[in-house]
């Protein structure tokens, strides 16, 4: 009965985002608004041309449409309502708000690891068992794969979510971030968060460094493959195929260890909350043009479906 009065008595958190000075707000509305259009955009765009082109329906490009609506939805989930927030002078978010953001950011964010890792997996069996890649990775299997992602990480979601509501919170509450990240939001609890603290760190450490470790494992033997082929235009081609896989994975590990380097020395700052604005808005924006630029038959079915529209 304590615990659900006190929550009772908090009706909203405050995100402080980056900064308070008005004349910045503008700037700051106009810079994320056009990431998040071209976000949005760019990811779609991936999406339809897998769908519209046949010579796509591959499982990596299945994986890839995954993985573009994972960036979008991950997108949607903090930049509409730091825009909103913008837009009204508004630093405040409800409490089941927050608590809905809070999970469907580790929901996408989850789903983004695991699809990187299963692509990971993908390119493992095309470069080193390329005879028998039609037998492995099957429709049926490709689906499966993506279901499990699906369920870990909605559970994961679920969890969290469930242990967070069994917190009690003071009045006001402040949040250093333009959403409600996990960590900020148990550490502005006003009861004890052992609970919360130990299955967030356990989760990271499985979840996170799971998939990280099966992604170096696949790659070392993507390397070993790729050392043994004797002719240079083979072990180019054989490579050109993971390097924009292998310069999204720098992009998201890089900047997913960024929020957790700068969260640790100091949460309030104000590079925590860039770093995590790295993580959610710029690494998804990149992406579709990482695999655009790099990739010839991408590129193709881009131009044939912008083609088709404009004509």
């Amino acid at each position: 009965m304590k615990v659900r009065n006190q929550t009772e008595q908090l009706s909203a958190f405050i995100l402080l985002g980056f900064s308070e000075d008005p004349s910045l707000q503008p700037l700051i509305f106009g810079l994320f608004l056009s990431m998040y259009l071209v976000t949005v955009s760019g990811n779609l765009l991936i999406v339809l041309a897998i769908l519209s082109d046949t010579n796509l329906h591959t499982p990596m490009y299945f994986f890839l449409a995954k993985l573009s609506l994972a960036d979008v939805g991950f997108t949607s989930t903090s930049i509409p309502k730091m825009l909103v927030n913008i837009q009204t002078q508004s630093q405040a978010i409800s409490y089941a708000g927050c608590i809905t953001q809070m999970f469907f950011l580790m929901l996408f964010g989850g789903l983004d690891d695991f699809l990187l890792t299963v692509m990971a997996y993908d390119r493992f069996v095309a470069i080193c068992h390329p005879l028998h890649y039609t037998v492995i990775m099957t429709s049926q299997l490709c689906v499966k794969l993506v279901l499990v992602c699906w369920t870990i990480t909605v559970l994961n979601g679920i969890i969290h979510c469930l242990l967070v509501l069994t917190l009690s919170f003071c009045t006001h509450v402040e949040i250093p971030h333009v959403f409600c990240e996990l960590n900020q939001v148990i550490h502005g609890a006003c009861s004890d968060t052992f609970l919360n603290d130990f299955m967030m760190y356990t989760a990271t450490v499985l979840l996170a460094g799971g998939p990280l470790s099966g992604i170096l494992y696949s790659y070392s033997k993507i390397a070993s493959s790729i050392c043994a082929i004797s002719s240079a235009q083979g072990k180019y081609k054989a490579f050109s195929t993971c390097a924009s896989h292998l310069l999204t994975i720098s992009l998201f590990y890089g900047t997913f260890i960024g929020v957790y380097v700068s969260a640790s020395t100091d949460p309030s700052s104000a590079s925590s909350a860039a770093a995590s604005l790295m993580y959610t808005v710029v690494t998804p924006m990149l992406n579709p043009f990482i695999y655009s630029l790099r990739n010839t038959d991408m590129k193709r079915a881009l131009k044939r479906l912008l083609f088709i529209k404009f004509s």
